[in-house]
């Protein structure tokens, strides 16, 4: 069996420069969707044994988001290499806060609001659930549209 070192060593190196500016990518989306995200929770504070709006909309608006993003991102004919991992994984990645969603749940419960716990546990489930659906399958719409009327 031959094997050209040479090459194997200029593939892992092309691979590590890759998978560095993925992450890379990654890494500057999540520092800015968190950003934003404690933006949100700055201009909206959530009341204690309340139902935590702020974490709902900001959930379920960055899910709806990513929705949109990965159907579009679908359709484009050569996406930059670096726009998914940014966007979705990083921005919308960041900016989605399911372990604060965990962390409002396990507080109600502690604070004696079992109901709005578990309303706050499936309501954002079922809402962010849907809203990923529904903008992508909205989106895919959009784009099988303009593909048809051309």
């Amino acid at each position: 069996m031959n094997c050209d070192f040479d090459a194997l060593a200029h593939d892992e190196h092309r691979w590590r420069a890759s998978g560095a500016a993925v992450v890379a990518a990654v890494a500057i989306g999540g520092a800015l969707g968190a950003e934003a995200r404690y933006g949100a929770s700055r201009l909206w504070p959530q009341s204690t044994g309340g139902f935590p709006l702020t974490t709902f909309v900001v959930n379920v608006t960055g899910c709806a988001l990513i929705g949109i993003v990965l159907a579009a991102l679908g359709h484009m004919r050569a996406p930059a290499r670096l726009l998914r991992p940014f966007l979705a994984t990083g921005v919308l990645g960041g900016f989605t806060t399911f372990s604060t969603y965990a962390v409002d749940s396990q507080e109600l419960i502690e604070e004696g609001h079992p109901g709005t716990a578990l309303l706050n546990i499936a309501g954002t489930l079922a809402a962010a659930l849907a809203a990923v659906t529904l903008t992508a399958v909205g989106t895919r719409r959009l784009f099988a549209g303009r593909e048809g009327s051309r």
